[in-house]
């Protein structure tokens, strides 16, 4: 039964992702650490070990906040013990998720590109 391992992965994931996304919140709020968001939690098969992928609003600030939740990350795993129904909540570990600063770089080059087309008289 292999699906059933996926689906619950992936429900696990998705509960991780809601509440860390409060305590995570929490947490830039208290700490005054550099704003960040949870985009994405990925749970390993035997839900030993989470990756949280963390985005924030300033990419160059991004490696003192990554550092910064891994540090909470054992307040945050306790804070979930107690607010999941969960029977063993996994090690979390943080890090940045640069797919915004990418898809932002690329939308860019197609703009600058889209207006050299156009400053030469081609269509665009």
């Amino acid at each position: 039964m292999p699906s059933r391992d996926f689906k619950r992965t992936d429900r696990v994931g998705a509960e991780l992702r809601r509440e860390l996304g409060l305590l995570v919140h929490a947490a830039v709020r208290d700490h005054g650490l550099p704003s960040a968001s949870v985009s994405d939690v990925e749970v390993t098969r035997d839900l030993d070990w989470a990756t949280v992928w963390v985005t924030t609003l300033q990419p160059e600030r991004a490696a003192a906040a990554v550092k910064a939740l891994n540090e909470l990350a054992g307040e945050f795993r306790r804070a979930l013990s107690r607010s999941m129904r969960i029977r063993r909540v996994p090690e979390l570990r943080f890090k940045y998720d640069d797919s915004v600063d990418r898809g932002e770089r690329i939308e860019q080059l197609l703009r600058e590109d889209g207006e050299q087309g156009t400053g030469n008289g081609e269509r665009g």
